[in-house]
């Protein structure tokens, strides 16, 4: 543990793959940590065997509190916790956020660790003065067995130059309690504080979308994705739509997918997108990861498609910027939720013929 902090007292509400990592974390490094999940299985082998964490360090077992959903009577007996994480999908977070608030004291604060745009959800629930937004980029977890959580790759994105927790107010105000959360996750990776939470969020958000849905409609891997001109088209095109509107909506959007988000918003123009085109070839040859949208489709877990480029659609309609692409992709992965489409690459040329491309 860091000996500049003193230990925490930390529960999550979400004991997924990015959950259990950073949970996993936080109590291998001394902090009190309770994990709270619906996942039956997943609780018990946890208690049994504690947590195996696996990534770019040396493999580990951590051995956190944890509790079924169900259990929260036992939670209630403990002392308040200094900080709450919500760590579920983006549709469950206004429960998420209001289950842990009651067992937070009334001086800490309540950390979104998620996907797409939920502050808003976390404000109403818990109120933006005690909520903190925690972007996460280029981070992939997964977790398919219980009691097992894997971050691929050989190496911290710090060692690569590359800052991957950024942690935010509602009100862009650089306080205490941020440095205190980076410091937190310091032992897992590099993080810095922002006083840009929503530029922050949407190149997030244009991250995701650009690459979840695409993956979860193909059944394939980034880097396989990468290797067809039409797999790089479909990530382009979502892209430019959803920088597009970003941008119109008045959002300092910071850099996503190695590249600005006014480049990735010109990519019509022909030397744009031969250069956009080119880095994400160039990408072909790296890890193949499955992002998290493509493991609930693998899972048979309900997608945050909505949530996330439906959401650019409907910000989309605000500031009159079409997102064809992004109508086209949360059409074929509702369908895809619902059984009536399978994955296949055949829903690539789907989606882009479907948006005039």
């Amino acid at each position: 543990m860091s000996s500049k902090l003193d230990a925490k007292r930390i529960i999550f509400i979400g004991a997924g793959a990015v959950g259990s990592y950073l949970g996993g974390w936080l109590s291998y490094s001394g902090h009190d940590v309770t994990l709270v999940d619906t996942w039956a299985e997943h609780v018990e082998v946890i208690r049994e065997n504690g947590l195996l964490v696996n990534g770019p360090h040396d493999p580990f077992v951590a051995r956190p509190k944890v509790y079924h959903l169900h259990e929260n009577e036992l939670i209630s007996r403990e002392p308040p916790f200094d900080i709450g994480f919500v760590a579920m999908k983006a549709y469950d977070t206004s429960w998420a956020a209001t289950f842990v608030d009651k067992f937070v004291h009334s001086g800490g604060y309540i950390v979104s660790s998620q996907n797409t745009w939920t502050d808003p959800a976390m404000a109403e629930a818990v109120g933006a003065e005690r909520a903190v937004g925690l972007v996460m980029s280029s981070i992939s977890v997964a977790m398919w067995n219980a009691g097992k959580v894997e971050r691929p790759g050989k190496t911290r994105r710090r060692d690569e130059g590359h800052i991957v927790f950024r942690a935010g107010n509602h009100d862009g105000t650089d306080t205490n309690r941020l440095h205190e959360l980076i410091e937190l996750l310091d032992p897992i990776d590099g993080g810095k504080v922002t006083t840009n939470l929503w530029g922050e969020r949407w190149a997030k958000l244009g991250q995701n979308s650009m690459g979840n849905p695409v993956a979860a409609s193909t059944g394939m891997g980034m880097s396989d994705l990468n290797k067809h001109p039409r797999g790089r088209e479909l990530q382009i095109r979502l892209a430019q739509e959803c920088a597009a509107v970003g941008l119109a909506h008045g959002h300092k959007v910071e850099n996503f997918g190695g590249r600005t988000a006014l480049e990735w918003a010109d990519a019509s123009r022909g030397d744009m997108y031969e250069m956009l085109d080119a880095a994400l070839a160039e990408r072909s040859s790296g890890a193949n990861t499955r992002p998290s949208m493509a493991q609930d489709v693998v899972k048979g877990r309900p997608t945050e498609i909505y949530q996330m480029n439906g959401f650019v659609c409907d910000q989309g309609l605000i500031v009159d910027v079409d997102t064809p692409v992004n109508a086209a992709m949360v059409n074929v992965i509702r369908a895809i939720d619902s059984g009536e489409l399978k994955s296949g690459f055949e829903n690539v040329d789907l989606v882009l013929s479907s948006a005039g491309y």
